[in-house]
């Protein structure tokens, strides 16, 4: 059974107040209409095969409503779930759970749409040696939640955000004027922090071989030449780290670990995701 890899990250409750002060705003007219003394129980159940996440943001949705309102788990974040599977039972005040229930559901939807893709395509790649990584192309705001759920599904991050790691493109190089100026630029402007490059041929791959980045991503390029790329980058005496980005999907992932690549990035895993279908069904006692 898989737990979760990592920690859940520490703005977890600001995105859970931003979310449910989008929802509530100046406060929840329909379930004022509920006695505030009435109780309920129920559970939420998952309609397909998913892998859980999201399990600390329906904690805090609730805890913040009102912290009489009980969770008791089934699964793990980072465990597979069955469609049918009843995923957690809650209790408490209607008005809390009622009130709740949409941003809870949101955040379970979204981490277990997102960790389960990526568990897909780590799945692809499984015994090549090669890790599958997530990309800058999350949702705003909810940019370290989707990149937990990576890390459930049993992928990595590439990097946060723009102050973890360099990475060179097309429009950076052209700045500076070339591949090697970029990378010497890097190393001046942000010493100890890893420098990579991306590329689109084998010759741009060549000049980055020579400015000595830590990793080369080889974008769109095609099996042959990140064949020879893998093959040119072994000849060295201190290898670097490449990595393969660009037209990556469930039918070609494991093609493109093959040739030897140490990682392939996949934005889809959190721009593309589709929400798994979970659902709450309650149940409400005497008042």
């Amino acid at each position: 059974m898989r737990q979760a890899p990592v920690p859940p990250p520490p703005d977890l409750p600001q995105q859970v107040e931003a979310a449910l002060r989008e929802d509530i705003g100046t406060g929840d007219v329909t379930a004022a209409l509920v006695p505030a003394q009435q109780q309920v129980h129920g559970h939420v159940i998952t309609r397909e095969d998913a892998i859980l996440c999201g399990r600390p943001w329906a904690e805090e949705t609730f805890r913040r409503l009102d912290p009489r309102v009980v969770l008791q788990w089934h699964a793990a974040d980072g465990e597979p779930l069955r469609a049918g599977q009843v995923i957690v039972d809650i209790s408490g005040p209607a008005r809390a759970v009622l009130t709740g229930e949409r941003t809870a559901l949101n955040f379970l939807q979204l981490l277990s749409a997102t960790a389960t893709a990526s568990q897909r395509f780590v799945q692809a790649v499984a015994g090549t040696g090669c890790t599958i990584l997530d990309t800058r192309k999350t949702l705003p705001g909810l940019r370290t939640a989707q990149k937990y759920a990576v890390r459930c599904g049993g992928a990595d991050n590439l990097r946060m955000g723009l102050y973890d790691r360099v990475l060179i493109k097309e429009n950076h190089i052209a700045a500076a004027g070339s591949i090697g100026a970029a990378v010497a630029a890097a190393r001046r402007s942000a010493p100890g922090i890893v420098v990579e490059v991306e590329v689109e041929n084998l010759a741009e791959f060549a000049q980055a071989l020579a400015a000595a980045a830590d990793i080369v991503m080889l974008d769109e390029f095609s099996r042959a030449d990140m064949m020879s790329a893998v093959a040119r980058n072994r000849d060295l005496g201190r290898p670097v780290k490449l990595e393969a980005s660009g037209g990556v999907s469930l039918e070609t992932v494991r093609e493109i670990a093959l040739t030897g690549v140490d990682y392939v990035s996949v934005g889809s895993i959190t721009k593309h995701v589709r929400a798994v279908d979970l659902s709450m069904r309650l149940q409400f006692g005497a008042s």
